[in-house]
């Protein structure tokens, strides 16, 4: 019994976030967190455009608030936002980003998306990333592409400090799948070293310390030998 009221809660809940997603947009929004509290539901709202979320003078808050109450039977909902500074950086933004890049140009373009795709999660600083893409790309046969670049762990503890996510698009040829993995600049890995600039000077001043030992050493070898050819 306790089970199935489980099963149940969780539905609804997923109920909640795919229907905000539906109303703010395919690409917009990464990640719903909801919590209960004693003085209501508060649901955190990752986005990019926190301005599309609100709404003007917080009437898209206001109305989504009203159908939580209604529809979804929420006692006290409470919408907050956490902006995403850098989409490329979160990876279920860029996933749903290529799903709409897919749709508008056409999936004969996918390799064009993917690799664009590449280049700017790179630039924004991650460590590494995967990007795969499985469909009707571009042949009538369903195939899976792999586009990777950077560092990218995939097994052991690091694996888990991975973001992943996952999106999907129905173009003419069928349903592409799009599966995203970023390891973002954030990320704590064992066997990475950094090398601050206090280090770097010690360094210097060691190199600055043995070329003049070997200078020094040189000039006492070619006086030594001076004064033998004497």
């Amino acid at each position: 019994m306790e089970e199935r009221k489980f099963v149940k809660f969780k539905e609804e809940e997923l109920g909640i976030k795919e229907y905000i997603k539906e109303n703010l947009g395919k690409g917009k929004i990464s990640e719903i967190k909801i919590e209960y509290t004693p003085v209501g539901e508060k649901l955190i709202v990752s986005t990019n455009k926190p301005g599309i979320v609100i709404g003007r003078k917080g009437s898209k808050i206001n109305e989504l608030t009203e159908v939580l109450k209604k529809r979804f039977k929420l006692d006290n909902p409470h919408i907050e936002i956490n902006e995403i500074i850098d989409i490329y950086l979160d990876a279920q933004l860029v996933a749903d980003t290529i799903a709409i890049n897919l749709e508008r140009r056409g999936s004969m373009k996918f390799k064009l998306i993917a690799y664009r795709m590449l280049k700017d999660i790179m630039n924004a600083g991650a460590l590494g990333t995967e990007l795969v893409l499985s469909g009707k790309l571009p042949s009538d046969r369903a195939r899976t592409w792999r586009f990777t670049q950077g560092y990218l762990k995939k097994t052991g503890h690091p694996s888990k400090q991975v973001k992943k996510a996952m999106s999907q698009e129905k173009t003419i040829s069928g349903v592409v799948g799009i599966k995203v993995s970023i390891l973002t600049p954030d990320a704590i890995l064992e066997d990475r070293i950094d090398i601050n600039d206090k280090f770097k000077q010690k360094i210097k001043e060691n190199l600055l310390e043995i070329e003049k030992q070997t200078s020094n050493l040189t000039k006492k070898v070619n006086k030594k030998k001076k004064g033998v050819e004497k």
